[in-house]
Order: structure tokens, then sequence, then C-alpha cells
């Protein structure tokens, strides 16, 4: 049975590494949402683009030329990216942690002193 839960930290732990390393090859990244917005929304007239986004508890509003838009899309995507790497990193954290601990129980009652 104790192989198995090593079995299991050492999956969770593989699995870790995995999102490190992809976490160390992320490229330039940007909090925030692009949208286009117009001049004169009823006629549609009038269309640029505006970053919006929340960075030390302030939020800030850019606007965006169009030719900065492919390369803030890029951006935007990799912030993405690296959000869901870390919620997933700290996810598995937890459960290493759980599982270690429930195996570190289980050891103190096989060996009661």
């Amino acid at each position: 049975m104790q192989a198995t839960k090593a079995e299991t930290l050492e999956n969770l732990d593989a699995q870790i590494r995995q999102i490190q390393q992809a976490l160390a090859a992320l490229g330039p990244m940007r909090p925030g949402t692009l949208t286009r917005q117009y001049r004169r929304p009823q006629q549609r007239h009038g269309a640029y683009y505006q970053l919006s986004y929340t960075f030390q508890m302030r939020s800030r509003t850019e606007y965006v030329r169009p030719e900065e838009v492919a390369q803030l899309r890029a951006e935007l995507a990799e912030y993405k990216r690296y959000k869901q790497l870390t919620a997933r990193w700290v996810a598995l954290s937890l459960q290493r942690a759980k599982l270690r601990v429930k195996g570190a129980r289980a050891a103190g009652a096989a060996n009661p002193s």
C-alpha cells in the first residue's frame, strides 16, 4: 500500500515539474481584456481598441493602436496560460500535501510509540 502512495507522490511531483518547465518557457505576457470600442456606437463608427486591466489594485485602461493588436493578443494569451498553469500547480500541491499528511498519519498509527 505504501508503494502506491509513493508512486502517487512521484506522479504529482512529475506533474509539478512539467508545470514549472512550462512556466519557464512562457514569453511576454500582459493581464487584461482587449475590447473594440466605437466613438459612435449606434452607427458603429470610429472603431478603436482598448485594453483594460487591474494591477496592484489599480484599474487601468489603455488605448491600443491597430498595428499592436496582434502582439497584444499573444501577450494576453500567455498571461491566460500563466494563470492556468499556476492554478494547476496550486491544486497539485494541495493534493500532494494531503497525501503526504495522510501517509505520515498512517505510518504513525502503524508504529505507535
